[in-house]
């Protein structure tokens, strides 16, 4: 297993958030599980994944916005991480949220907190772990991710960026009446 190597903090330019440095390469595999998708879009995209590259400080959001790219999206809705449950909305789940939603009363759930100042690197993630994404809380798109790996240092280069895809992206309002 990597271990972190971090240094002073810094600022992240994209979201003028300070956050702590830490230079390691996580892989995700981020897996569609489920989702407003019509029965002809799914027989012909059995598996519908990407497959997303960042450093260890970049935040929660930033991982959003790789997978609203990568799957597609053009209608941004609320979303939120949740890290540490067995399925979606598992009271165990750590709950990462938007700033407007800290506030929330979500019941005995605790929000572990904000997607804009929370890293990647710092969940305590190791290779083979799982947690959830959930995207647009009307329509439910469920996403699980898993860290393929962990490298010791990122190369050079802009991250987040997606390095693989399988399936096809299925659109984000899907057409009922073609079916």
């Amino acid at each position: 297993m990597a271990t972190t190597t971090k240094t002073k903090a810094k600022p992240r330019k994209r979201t003028g958030v300070w956050v702590q440095r830490d230079d390691r390469l996580f892989t995700l595999e981020v897996q569609l599980l489920d989702g407003p998708m019509t029965e002809e879009f799914c027989k012909a995209n059995k598996k519908v994944s990407r497959t997303i590259e960042l450093r260890g400080d970049d935040t929660l959001d930033m991982l959003h916005e790789a997978i609203f790219t990568a799957f597609d999206r053009d209608d941004p809705h609320m979303y939120e991480f949740q890290v540490g449950g067995k399925e979606p909305m598992d009271r165990d789940a750590r709950r990462y949220v938007l700033p407007m939603a800290m506030e929330d009363d979500f019941g005995d759930t605790v929000i572990a907190g904000n997607v804009e100042t929370t890293t990647i690197g710092s969940l305590g993630l190791k290779e083979k772990d799982t947690f959830l994404y959930w995207f647009d809380f009307g329509d439910d798109w469920w996403h699980r991710i898993k860290i393929a790996s962990i490298a010791e240092k990122a190369p050079e280069g802009k991250y987040p960026k997606i390095t693989g895809r399988i399936g096809a992206s299925p659109p984000q309002y899907p057409d009922w009446d073609d079916e």
